[in-house]
């Protein structure tokens, strides 16, 4: 298995649990406040906050690095005389 996989896998779990916590202790209302998009504030639980936050912020780092690399070719020297 690879190293790297499995240390991206286990950091994956310790920000879900982290997701899990913190929607478990933070019940309490919270306004969200943004005027250009928002005409009026938005009342959510602070958990459901949390998550949104953290969606969207995944979603932009999987963008932003998808398809930076590109596959085949060995590099170097082409293969032959």
């Amino acid at each position: 298995m690879n190293a790297r996989l499995l240390f991206k896998t286990i950091f994956l779990i310790v920000i879900a649990l982290l997701l899990v916590l913190m929607g478990m202790h933070n019940r309490s209302y919270v306004p969200l406040s943004l005027p250009p998009l928002l005409p009026h504030d938005l009342t959510q639980p602070a958990a459901i906050m949390y998550v949104g936050f953290f969606a969207v912020g995944f979603l932009s780092g999987t963008i932003l690095t998808a398809g930076g690399k590109r596959g085949g070719g060995g590099g170097g020297k082409p293969k032959g005389g």
